[in-house]
This record gives structure tokens, C-alpha cells and sequence, in this order.
């Protein structure tokens, strides 16, 4: 027989080997998750082509309940590679033997909120069950507004999972959590005195890294709970918010820059603006900047597009002898120009929470998203240092280069022309879009991933706009909070009463969103603030 110290002995060895195979033993799950997430955007591009005709009925509908499955299904592919937008600058200026208890908290305060969003979200399919009805080919909805509690659970294990290195942590932080969240929804606890206390610890764990989600669906939580309010109001609204007809275009328009981005496309848009404005003081700058915000247009972020570029433009404007600080400012500044330019993802977020037209958005975003990159050529060309060799305009290079790239340069004509012109709504076109990107990639050029590099494509596509949705649905339950509590009119109110010089305003306001743009990333900013 085992006894005392054996038993001892042998429970640590498993749990060390345990915690060592993990990621083996999970490996074709995670393979599984990321084909799923590939095969979502995959039939979210089809499902959009035919809802712009006329012989798919219904196709609206599922479309926009695919958004829904491909938003949880990216959460949790998030969730596990530890990519869930968070602020957590805290965190970073804290001591590094610090970093085991802040994960541990952090990690405690997530997946308690996970799961309470778990059982309200089971509680909201529950309900919606006995009143469900089909979608397109018989699909009972209430099969896919299912994603809700199962992606909600699946987040609660992987958040617990991130708290410690260690099982048992990782266990207790997982039983604590679901015990909270069983014991808030299935007791009738008088729990208005801890509304102060539940806020501080959740604002505590946002700042130490907790993802932005979980601290806006935290504070709508706390809220209802401690008033003694149903807290399904807040998977309700994520439902309604990400089931948004509008909100299909951000995976659709995002797959399609991630398929330029993942080929050559890079290459040959470089090429073009050397070959037309390489000849000119401070063209390298005028490079950077254009090809930069061509790709951000589309990929959504600069992350993605100093990724695709940089590799080619830094050695562009270093061997023409910019100052290395120079040369990286003008790559990573450049990266965030697009963003004004449709079909960005941004823009379309905006023109979903603001109740924006679309096309009106794209219109508006326009004139200041060129005066920006005017300006960024502008100061490109002043401090650029004189050629050591100067080159010289070929209108044979410039033609060339142009018809090589021409499918690349006619990818923003395909959904400004089907938007504007009046042949599509924005769902059709930005499906339209991604197909055209695929078929060119495929067909074409011929350089689009294949095979396990193609899904891992979908699945990064996935991953990133899982993140997005994910904060916009949550965002949605605390900003109806904030309605029901009159938020908005005192605040704008107080700010009638306070600034009365409009120039006042627009600086304390911009002066606001340049500090919330050091610590969010433009995704959690727009739906935030």
C-alpha cells in the first residue's frame, strides 16, 4: 500500500505531468476550434452572396445568427491563445514577483464573471426555447443562439486556466467562480450593500490586465444583482447587438484584408507608389504612407499592416537614409491612417453603436482621413535627407507595375462602387469583397495560404473579430444600464452647465480620446467611450 508522503509524491507527479502534456492532450480541439472558425466565415461569405439575391429567403436571418456563432466561437479561440482585448497598464508597472498573485486575481474576478454570464445566458436560452422558431433550411434558432452559454462557458474554463501554472489554483478559481455564479442567480441574497465593493474589485482587475469584456458585462452584472434585477437582460442584449444586421460587413471586409495581406499584394502595391512617386523628394515617405493606409483600410489595424509591411518599407527608407527613428515612427504612425477610409472596420463599428448610415460614414471619414495623410507626406518630405542618387520618372516602369497590380488596386472600387451605385446593400458587398479577394488570391495570383495555413488565416480572421464582438455585446447591456439610468442627460446636462465655449469642449474632448487612445486599442475605444 501508498502511504503519507507517497500519496503525496505521486499527486505531485501527476499533476506536473499533467500540466506539462495539456497542451498536447488539447491540441486536436484546438485544431477542431480553428477549422469551425474558418468553416464560419466560410459560410458567412456564401450566406452573404445570397442574401443579395432575391431567390435565398431567409438568408438575412441565419446570416446574422452565423455572426453570433462565429463571435463566440472566435472569443474562445481568443480566450486561448490569451489575445481578449484588455487595458491592463497597471499591471506592466508592477514588480515581476507580483505577476502570479495579479494573474491569480485577475483571473478569479474573470471567470466568475464569465460564468454568471453563463447561467444568464443559459437562463435566456431557456426561455427562448419555448418560443423558438426556424430559420433558413428548418434550423431551429434556438440552436444557435445556443453559442451564447456554451461560448461563455468555454471562456470561464480558459480564463480560469490562464489564473495560475498550477492545477489546483486553476481548479479553486474555476469552483469559486461557478459557486458564485450559481449562488447569485438560484439564491435570493440581499446584495445592495456590496454594489460599492463588487465595482472597486472589478475596476481593480480591468486595470491589473482582466479583458474589457468582463468588465463591462461586470458592471451591468453588478448592477442588476445587487438591485435584484434578472441578469438574462444582459445576454439579451449581446444577442440583439451582435445579431446586428449591419454587423456581418466586420468579418466580411476583415477576411478580405487578411487574404491581401497573407500574399504578395504587399509587394506589388510598394512597387506602384515607387514607381510613380520614388522619383520625388521624400518618396519613400510618400510610400510608406500610401501602402500603409491602403492596408489598414482594409485589415482593420495597424498591428496587421506594420506586420504585412514593415518587413518591406523599413529597409526602403533606411537605405535612403532616414533616421531609424524616423523610418519606425513612419511605418507604425502610418499604420493607423486607413482607419478613415472605408471599408474600415472602425467606421463600421461606429456607424453600428452611433446608428450612423453606413455610406455616410464612409462619406464623412473621408475628408479627414486625407488631410491626415496629406500631412504625414508632408512632414515624410520635410524631413527627408537629400538622395544619394536621384531617380528618375519611367513611365514604362510606372505602366508595369500599375497592370501587375491592378487587382489590388481595384479590390476598394468593388464594394464603394456596389454601395454607392445602389447595387448592394453593405452585407452583399462586403461578401462580394471577401469572394473577389479569394478569387484573385486563388486564381489569379496564385499566392492565398493553402491547406492548414488557410485555416489558420480564417481562424486569425476569426480570433479578431470574436474580440470585437465579444466588447460590443457586453458593451450594449451597460449602455442600456446607463439609459435606465438617465447616465447620458445628466451627463449632458452638467457639461451644458460647465463649458459654454464650444472650442472648450472640442479640446477637453479630444484631449479625453488622445489619453484613452494611449491605453485602448481603437476597437475598445469607439465602444467604450
Amino acid at each position: 500500500m501508498i502511504h503519507g508522503p507517497q500519496w503525496i509524491l505521486a499527486w505531485r507527479v501527476v499533476l506536473t505531468w499533467v500540466n506539462c502534456h495539456t497542451r498536447e492532450m488539447l491540441a486536436p480541439l484546438h485544431k477542431a476550434e480553428d477549422v469551425l472558425l474558418a468553416a464560419c466565415i466560410a459560410l458567412l461569405v456564401l450566406l452573404g452572396l445570397a442574401s443579395g439575391t432575391r431567390e435565398f429567403v431567409g438568408a438575412d436571418s441565419l446570416l446574422r445568427h452565423m455572426t453570433l456563432v462565429l463571435g463566440m466561437a472566435g472569443g474562445m479561440v481568443a480566450a486561448r491563445e490569451g489575445r481578449l482585448l484588455s487595458i491592463g497598464s497597471l499591471a506592466q508597472a508592477l514588480p515581476r514577483r507580483a505577476g502570479p498573485a495579479v494573474a491569480f486575481f485577475v483571473g478569479w474576478v474573470s471567470a466568475t464573471v464569465s460564468a454568471l454570464l453563463t447561467v444568464a445566458s443559459w437562463q435566456f436560452v431557456a426561455l427562448e426555447a419555448e418560443m423558438s422558431d426556424a430559420l433558413a433550411f428548418g434550423i431551429p434558432r434556438v440552436a444557435l443562439q445556443a453559442a451564447l452559454p456554451i461560448g461563455f462557458a468555454v471562456l470561464t474554463l480558459r480564463l480560469a486556466h490562464r489564473s495560475s501554472e498550477r492545477l489546483p489554483a486553476r481548479t479553486a478559481v474555476l469552483a469559486v467562480a461557478v459557486a458564485a455564479a450559481l449562488a447569485v442567480t438560484r439564491l435570493d441574497l440581499d446584495l445592495a450593500a456590496l454594489r460599492v465593493p463588487m465595482l472597486t474589485v472589478l475596476g481593480g482587475a480591468l486595470l491589473l490586465g482582466a479583458p474589457i469584456f468582463v468588465g463591462l458585462a461586470g458592471i451591468a452584472l453588478v448592477f442588476f444583482v445587487t438591485a435584484g434585477e434578472p441578469v438574462s437582460t444582459v445576454p439579451l442584449d449581446h444577442y440583439e447587438q451582435v445579431t446586428h444586421p449591419l454587423l456581418a460587413t466586420l468579418p466580411l471586409f476583415t477576411l478580405a484584408g487578411f487574404v491581401v495581406a497573407s500574399g504578395g499584394a504587399g509587394r506589388r502595391l510598394v512597387r506602384v507608389l515607387r514607381a510613380w512617386t520614388g522619383h520625388l523628394r521624400g518618396g519613400p515617405a510618400v510610400v510608406t504612407v500610401l501602402a500603409c493606409a491602403f492596408f489598414t483600410a482594409f485589415t482593420g489595424g495597424s498591428g496587421i499592416t506594420i506586420l504585412a509591411l514593415g518587413g518591406l518599407l523599413m529597409p526602403i527608407l533606411v537605405s535612403s537614409r532616414y533616421p531609424d527613428r524616423s523610418a519606425l515612427g513612419l511605418v507604425t504612425g502610418s499604420g493607423s491612417l486607413g482607419v478613415l477610409f472605408a471599408p474600415c472596420l472602425p467606421l463600421i463599428l461606429y456607424s453600428v453603436i452611433a446608428g450612423v448610415p453606413i455610406g455616410d460614414m464612409f462619406l464623412g471619414a473621408a475628408l479627414p482621413g486625407l488631410l491626415l495623410v496629406l500631412l504625414a507626406c508632408a512632414w515624410g518630405i520635410a524631413v527627408s535627407p537629400p538622395p544619394a542618387v536621384r531617380r528618375h520618372f519611367s513611365w514604362r516602369r510606372a505602366w508595369v507595375t500599375t497592370w501587375r497590380a491592378r487587382w489590388e488596386l481595384l479590390l476598394p472600387v468593388v464594394p464603394l462602387t456596389l454601395i454607392f451605385g445602389g447595387y448592394a446593400l453593405p452585407v452583399p458587398a462586403a461578401a462580394a469583397t471577401a469572394a473577389y479577394a479569394l478569387l484573385v488570391a486563388t486564381f489569379v495570383n496564385r499566392d492565398l495560404p493553402r491547406g492548414w495555413n488557410l485555416v489558420a488565416l480564417g481562424s486569425q480572421c476569426g480570433l479578431l473579430v470574436g474580440g470585437v464582438l465579444l466588447i460590443l455585446g457586453a458593451a450594449m447591456g451597460l449602455t442600456n444600464l446607463l439609459i435606465m439610468e438617465h447616465v447620458p442627460d445628466r451627463m449632458a446636462a452638467w457639461l451644458g452647465s460647465t463649458i459654454e465655449s464650444r472650442w472648450v469642449l472640442l479640446l477637453s474632448l479630444n484631449a479625453c480620446l488622445l489619453l484613452v487612445g494611449c491605453v485602448m486599442d481603437v476597437f475598445s475605444a469607439i465602444i467604450v467611450v
